[in-house]
């Protein structure tokens, strides 16, 4: 009977412990550190230099944000077209690399206010033919799958005259393929494209027609408006002592944070 009893206080400790490390964990999660989504092959605002180091606007813009907050950073890769499920499995705290506002993610995360603005362009080789909307008809396009690129040219009527529409998981790959001939176009974001062009001059060009204009945010687990709006408050402040600006300059020559 003793040994019953031993075994069964033994159980219950062991339960307890388990529970205590388990609530010990996520406390030191949620109060310390702030786990951010990234897709680490989307220059400039978040990917991986020539030392493998993790840099960008974005990088720099959340950890200033996070010393607002007095909270340590990580910048955990994940697979882009799986960011939401990331984020409500509590993987990680926030998406936060050219996280493009739209009605059906407001559906799915938190928002803060927009940071900076942006369109989805058509990128083509500089010596293609390709000027105008009209001249991708039988063409083939690529882009980042699950983006906002996919959803920009969905609600083109050019689409429905596209040849193929080919995804790939970054627009890295969409780029090569198009140096190779194997893309006629690649549908992107502006600032993506600008840096590449930057990087490799001559070898792109971008139609003069954008398919949407639109607006980057950082995305928040719903139900927690109290990160939302600590967040928030930690951007306004990099806003208004002039930080926000100085890292924008820094990476794209000017200030192009929304106010």
């Amino acid at each position: 009977m003793k040994q019953r009893k031993i075994a069964g206080l033994l159980l219950i400790f062991s339960v307890v412990l388990l529970v205590l490390a388990g609530c010990s964990s996520g406390a030191n999660k949620d109060d310390n550190k702030l786990v951010i989504g990234i897709d680490d092959k989307f220059a400039p605002m978040g990917f991986r230099d020539e030392q493998n180091n993790i840099v960008g606007f974005d990088i720099d813009y959340a950890k200033a944000a996070a010393a607002k907050m007095g909270k340590q950073v990580e910048f955990q890769p994940i697979d882009w077209s799986a960011k939401e499920s990331e984020l409500n499995s509590g993987r990680i705290d926030l998406i936060w690399n050219g996280y493009t506002i739209t009605d059906e993610r407001k559906q799915k995360v938190l928002f803060t206010k927009p940071y900076l603005a942006n369109s989805q362009v058509v990128a083509v080789l500089a010596n293609s033919p390709i000027t105008t909307f009209n001249d991708l008809a039988g063409k083939t396009v690529g882009l980042q799958s699950l983006s906002s690129a996919s959803d920009a040219l969905a609600a083109n009527p050019i689409k429905a005259q596209l040849k193929e529409v080919s995804e790939f998981p970054d627009n890295v790959l969409a780029l090569s393929d198009l140096k190779n001939g194997r893309l006629d176009a690649v549908v992107i974001d502006e600032v993506v494209a600008r840096y590449y062009m930057s990087k490799e001059p001559n070898t792109f060009k971008l139609l003069d027609e954008s398919l949407s204009p639109e607006e980057y945010g950082i995305g928040v687990k719903q139900g927690n408006e109290e990160l939302l709006n600590s967040l928030q408050k930690a951007l306004d402040e990099l806003n208004s002592d002039g930080t926000a600006s100085k890292i924008s300059t820094t990476w794209f020559g000017e200030d192009k944070v929304l106010k």
